[in-house]
């Protein structure tokens, strides 16, 4: 089985699914909240999966262009597209500098680097007016798509955040399929040696950290247009913790692997209260009417039974086994 001639029929599979999802029952909003955290789990496995750089601050590129969205549409009266583009653009600066001290180091020293400067952030965040403190920056207009597309309306929001994310994705596989990619690849496997090829390892590398950071503001920004919000949860050190764990439950390193890891972790986290609930009424056993209390535990013990079972991840395992399938059928005939 060949499984990059059945990775377009799956995604188109997904596609199809999505477009349909509002019609067959799903919220959108919720559909939408998971779109957002895909797009951020797929920004940053380009940068851990194919650069092999682990960042513990991203969500500083989704916090932080979160709420530069959000001031700009709600107090500058900035359009929905233009705060999208503010957004992308904070999310890229942001990376810029924090690539530029990052790329300086190595290992653990790197990312602890990326931790401290995202914390820097969050304390930002947290004391400067304009963010709303605590209580966060609320009320956030989704206002009007190049003055045509009234995003107020909850499937309008849908179709728009659905093509956004497409586009993102596909430019993040573009790039991957590109030289550019190659190169990063490259650096993963064997810095030393991409060195000595030639290559100007920290630019890549540095580039690759500003691409990654650029689209999970998107992912930031569009989150903030479909809740109509920006808290401290969205710079907070545990969803940078998040999207490493969405990364590697789904597969470092594998295109799919972050869209199935968000769904799954965000799936968990606003679905378990009604597993427990379901569970308890099927077997009487009241202990799971406790499992919403307990999302934090029951994630973690996803994550323990995922490294333990699945090392390269659900879509890692899943893509393995096909290759060695394909390769079993090929020397068969």
């Amino acid at each position: 089985m060949n499984v990059k001639k059945f990775a377009p029929i799956g995604y188109g599979l997904l596609l199809l699914g999505l477009i349909a999802a509002p019609f067959v029952g799903a919220y959108p909003v919720f559909v939408m909240k998971l779109l957002c955290f895909a797009l951020f789990a797929t920004a940053f496995n380009l940068l851990l999966g194919y650069t092999g750089l682990l960042s513990f601050g991203h969500a500083a590129f989704l916090g932080g262009a979160a709420y530069v969205t959000g001031h700009a549409v709600k107090v500058w009266g900035a359009t929905p597209e233009l705060g999208l583009l503010a957004g992308l653009l904070s999310g890229g600066l942001l990376g810029l500098v924090m690539g530029w001290f990052t790329i300086r180091r190595q290992g653990i020293y790197a990312t602890m680097i990326t931790l401290a400067l995202a914390q820097m952030l969050f304390f930002a965040a947290l004391q400067m007016p304009f963010t709303g403190g605590e209580d966060g920056l609320q009320g956030v207009p989704r206002g009007k798509l190049f003055g045509l597309l009234d995003l107020s309306s909850d499937l309008t929001m849908y179709y728009v955040c659905l093509a956004i994310v497409v586009l993102a994705f596909l430019l993040i596989v573009r790039t991957i399929d590109s030289p550019f990619g190659q190169v990063l690849r490259g650096i993963k496997e064997n810095e030393p040696r991409a060195t000595s090829l030639g290559y100007d390892t920290n630019r890549f590398k540095l580039l690759a950290f500003v691409i990654s950071a650029a689209i999970a503001g998107l992912a930031g920004s569009l989150k903030t247009l479909v809740l109509g919000f920006a808290t401290l949860s969205d710079v907070h050190w545990s969803a940078s913790g998040h999207v490493v764990l969405m990364t590697l439950v789904g597969g470092m390193g594998t295109l799919s692997g972050p869209l199935v890891g968000a769904a799954v972790v965000v799936a968990l986290e606003n679905k378990i209260g009604d597993l427990g609930t379901f569970l308890a009424k099927l077997t009487t056993i009241d202990w799971f009417n406790t499992l919403g209390e307990s999302v934090t535990i029951v994630t973690g013990l996803i994550f323990v039974i995922c490294v333990l079972a699945f090392r390269r991840g659900i879509m890692g395992e899943i893509i393995a086994w096909l290759q060695r399938r394909g390769a079993g059928d090929g020397g068969s005939h």
